[in-house]
């Protein structure tokens, strides 16, 4: 009988300590994510800054020689990330497969002209900053037009600021949730033994005393919890930068070095003060107030 007991003890505890390190181990998968959402939104950001281009359209009266100097020029500008030239021939044939049909036999000419698509780097990519790369551009003779798409330019800073924004705030209130969620998980596992815990304060056991092993248990816990969101994180990282890799989620090994040991610290630290409270509280409790 008393063989029995131990065995559904046994098993009673390796279930609670099993959903303590499955809590803690979602809330920091998941608040994992979000810090990598964090930490890349920007990188995020400037890829999509990057496909921004300005066509430099010459006149058909600019010669080679300044020609090439413009692109050479351009090439080592410090808001450059890309300038190629494309001949009004080049021109010509991209803009028939994309109408499908050869519009300069319908027009007996080409009508395009000889340019350079500049990319620029993300930190140049404002509507104050194209502005003056356009005028001082426009301003050489042999330049016939500069063009750009001002209001794509306009619309995507602003959704980059927004949703750098929303992903602060997310991440704060989710944070605030994963301390709550892992506290509860603990809290509810100490409260199982909270007759074991008044029993040791009746025979004269210190609060330290009894805290100690509560202690030393749950950041055990954490650490495994915390190891199994590494993981996951670490398989999820891995995937998305397979599919994504334009993303380059993976070109700073430092910073996501800092995230894994700060999931992992946090889980620790969490676990650490959750259990400190909780049994704080049961400590403080009346032998009467323990039922309820």
């Amino acid at each position: 009988m008393s063989k029995s007991f131990e065995r559904y003890q046994k098993r009673k505890l390796i279930s609670s300590y099993f959903s303590v390190v499955l809590s803690i181990g979602l809330v920091l998968f998941l608040l994992g994510i979000l810090g990598l959402l964090v930490l890349n939104t920007k990188k995020m950001g400037d890829h999509f800054k990057e496909q921004i281009s300005i066509s430099v359209f010459l006149k058909d009266s600019a010669k080679p020689v300044e020609v090439d100097q413009l692109q050479k020029s351009l090439a080592l500008a410090e808001y450059t990330r890309s300038a190629t030239y494309v001949s009004k021939e080049e021109a010509a044939e991209q803009h028939s497969e994309e109408i499908g049909e050869n519009f300069i036999e319908f027009l007996g000419y080409n009508p395009l002209k000889n340019s350079i698509d500049v990319k620029l780097k993300a930190d140049f990519v404002s509507t104050e900053q194209i502005e003056d790369i356009a005028s001082n551009l426009a301003s050489k003779g042999y330049v016939d037009e500069v063009s750009y798409d001002q209001p794509l330019i306009t619309l995507l800073n602003e959704n980059v600021k927004r949703i750098s924004f929303w992903i602060l705030v997310a991440s704060a209130i989710f944070t605030f949730i994963a301390v709550l969620l892992i506290n509860s998980s603990i809290r509810l596992s100490i409260y199982s033994k909270r007759f074991i815990i008044k029993t040791m304060q009746m025979v004269g056991a210190t609060k330290k005393f009894i805290r100690r092993p509560f202690i030393y248990t749950n950041i055990k816990l954490g650490m495994l919890g915390a190891f199994l969101a590494l993981l996951a994180l670490g398989g999820t990282l891995y995937y998305v930068n397979d599919q994504f890799p334009e993303l380059n989620l993976m070109d700073d090994p430092l910073v996501l070095g800092l995230l894994f040991v700060g999931v992992f610290l946090l889980g620790v630290l969490i676990s650490v003060l959750s259990t400190f409270f909780a049994t704080q509280r049961f400590l403080n409790l009346r032998t009467d107030d323990l039922y309820y």
